[in-house]
């Protein structure tokens, strides 16, 4: 009996030092914007709505966003996005799944900022790329705040661009996404 609860407490504490390494939020916060120079108005959206989890110790890190939730300055923009563009029905999320390849460089049990150079694959509109982005990881206490900025071809994801707004839409997209990871 007492070999069974011995064995059951180190498995308990095994777990939770192994959960303890897990950070997430369901908070995070992604933009795009395609404005080109002549479009009279931006194309830019805004999501606060990104599931976002990182394993500290791995590095393995997942983001998910629902397309739906991208909110623009204009109802109808929003529409079109949804409809015409994305075929959020069709295509509800987009996803990364990936790896900070420099984990082992950073000590993130001490505060502090880290770059990461991250790689995986990008979902978007059902096509799937692989994708190296640069970041940093921002430790402070139990809170992880994660950040990177990059560029997006819309035709690597089968995005079409009509003609009729081709001066107003730009060919790529720049993402920013910033998310406060909380420890698990």
């Amino acid at each position: 009996m007492k070999k069974l609860i011995l064995t059951s407490c180190m498995l308990m504490i095994g777990t939770t030092a192994l959960f303890a390494q897990k950070y997430m939020t369901r908070t995070g916060k992604v933009s795009f914007d395609a404005t080109t120079k002549k479009s009279p108005e931006k194309i830019a959206a805004i999501n606060n709505e990104v599931a976002n989890i990182l394993d500290a110790k791995s590095g393995d890190i997942i983001f998910q966003v629902l397309i739906k939730s991208f909110k623009f300055e204009s109802e109808l923009m929003q529409e079109h996005f949804n409809e015409n563009y994305m075929e959020s029905d069709k295509y509800p999320k987009a996803e990364f799944k990936g790896n900070i390849t420099n984990i082992s460089d950073l000590t993130l049990s001490k505060d502090g900022t880290y770059n990461t150079k991250v790689t995986g694959k990008l979902t978007i509109h059902g096509v799937t790329n692989d994708v190296a982005v640069p970041g940093t990881l921002t430790v402070k206490g139990n809170t992880i705040t994660v950040k990177t900025k990059f560029t997006v071809v819309l035709k690597d994801y089968k995005v079409a661009i009509p003609a009729l707004v081709a001066d107003k839409v730009n060919t790529d997209a720049t993402i920013t996404l910033e998310s406060d990871l909380i420890q698990k």
